[in-house]
């Protein structure tokens, strides 16, 4: 999900000039459709994906959407992050990184949750809690152990 903003069309552009499609909306414009978007990318075998503190955070802090997602597509849903060792930080509200040439990078995802289908407010509020726990948890092991990429002490970790 891309947002249907500005800066949004040029990761769009960038996304699709990877081979991904690019379904636009945000938690403040078009969310529904968007989500409608991703469930058919889904149910045509897709994997999709989310920036998780949407389009004007707070920095870090899970919008619902993956928890809705994941109920109406009865597909499981993870946290990921990606931390960087050497980066330029953008002066934007999620200080955005651009990775420099040779920097290290590791990838974090956290275990898959599915929300039932049959899921209440009060169930999805915690399906969420558990999102934002998750994503807090794969954060802190890839910021703590990302300058370690490469060596021979890098931990091999399984949750």
């Amino acid at each position: 999900m891309v947002s249907r903003s500005f800066d949004g069309e040029y990761i769009a552009r960038i996304i699709e000039k990877l081979g991904f499609i690019a379904v636009r909306g945000s938690s403040s414009r078009g969310g529904a459709s968007a989500l409608l978007g991703l469930k058919s990318q889904l149910q045509q075998g897709s994997s999709v994906a989310f920036t998780i503190d949407g389009p004007r955070g707070p920095k870090y802090v899970a919008k619902p959407g993956p928890v809705l997602l994941s109920r109406a597509s009865a597909l499981p849903m993870a946290a990921f992050y990606v931390a960087l060792s050497d980066a330029w930080v953008l002066n934007t509200w999620d200080a955005m990184m651009i990775p420099k040439p040779f920097s290290k990078a590791l990838a974090r995802m956290g275990a898959k949750m599915r929300v039932p289908a049959e899921a209440d407010e009060a169930q999805m509020a915690e399906y969420h809690t558990q999102l934002q726990a998750a994503l807090e948890r794969v954060t802190r092991f890839a910021e703590e152990n990302v300058a370690r990429v490469g060596s021979v002490e890098f931990p091999v970790i399984k949750n």
